[in-house]
């Protein structure tokens, strides 16, 4: 068989997001970004050396190059994005309301990534990938991007391709009955699935505590089943136990984009051919790495800085 070229495909929807150190109804200054969970991920693991790819859809205009050029420059490959041409890009409006809250407002209805359907991936697809991975906010975003996930996690499981699956619930999208009702059958078809506690009955056995639903996974052919703990780390579980890892303390500023950060960093490891232990160190230690910066991936390390946040004491200036 073929070697495939990509490490990492993701899909997914990117957005441009537009960052205020204020509060928005104060017209506080805006910086532009890029967001999006699959892209998070994808920009974490090409820094640490992969290759990692993003389809999906992007406007055809400024801010849909915009989001190609912040791609390109971290080596994302996007030769499969398209541009539509008639529709607009999703936006995210998010401040910094307080030290330790801040607030995001979305503008993404009918955008360009949200239009996202079966077609768009076919082509990603047939190329080929080590892993796929999603997240359960795409499918949230329409019925044509919910029809394409689905196409998507299935394809890559019949063809032997690996599927991680990031459950990543936003209320704002969809109920957590319509969310369950996509994700759990999706769930089936994953190697990973990466879920919060507060989100593990969304994918699995309804009523069940953590134990349960992790055990429910694993009957259904999940390779292993991690729980994102926050600042107590991760829980896994696979058919050989369970095993936690603490998290790396660091000083938080900004703790948006951390679980995807977390999922780059596994993935990474998994691409690597580590042991679940050191796989679940490099998912933590990228976790940090998000929430000691600012932005949702600016902060993530490259190979050579891995050992920066474990390695430092703070206050560390290395000269």
């Amino acid at each position: 068989m073929t070697e495939p070229r990509r490490d990492l495909l993701t899909v997914g929807e990117a957005l441009v997001s537009l960052r205020s150190s204020g509060p928005l109804a104060a017209g506080g200054p805006l910086r532009m970004h890029l967001a999006g969970a699959e892209s998070n991920v994808a920009i974490g693991v090409a820094r640490l050396g992969h290759r990692a790819a993003w389809a999906g859809r992007v406007s055809d205009d400024e801010l849909g190059e915009f989001v190609l050029r912040q791609l390109r420059a971290e080596g994302v490959d996007t030769a499969d994005v398209r541009r539509d041409p008639e529709r607009p890009p999703g936006v995210m409006f998010l401040e910094r309301r307080t030290a330790d809250v801040s607030r995001v407002r979305y503008l993404r209805a009918g955008s360009a990534g949200a239009a996202l359907d079966v077609d768009d991936l076919r082509a990603p697809l047939a190329a080929g990938a080590r892993l796929l991975h999603l997240s359960g906010i795409t499918p949230a975003l329409s019925d044509s991007a919910r029809a394409a996930v689905s196409w998507a996690v299935r394809t890559a499981a019949e063809s032997g391709i690996p599927v991680s699956l990031d459950v990543n619930y936003r209320a704002g999208l969809w109920s957590r009955e319509e969310a369950r009702t996509t994700l759990t059958p999706l769930a089936g078809y994953a190697s990973v699935v990466v879920a919060s506690t507060d989100e593990l009955d969304l994918v699995a056995e309804a009523g069940a505590d953590e134990h349960g639903a992790a055990a429910d996974l694993l009957r259904r052919g999940v390779s292993t089943v991690l729980v994102k703990l926050g600042a107590d780390g991760v829980r896994a579980y696979t058919v050989d136990g369970v095993e936690h890892v603490p998290a790396v303390p660091v000083t938080a500023v900004d703790t948006v984009g951390a679980g995807d950060a977390f999922t780059a960093g596994y993935l990474s490891g998994h691409l690597d051919g580590l042991d679940l232990t050191d796989r679940l160190r490099r998912a933590v230690a990228l976790g940090a790495f998000a929430v000691a910066g600012h932005g949702d991936w600016e902060g993530l390390p490259r190979r050579d800085e891995l050992s920066l946040i474990t390695g430092s004491a703070a206050g560390t200036t290395l000269r």
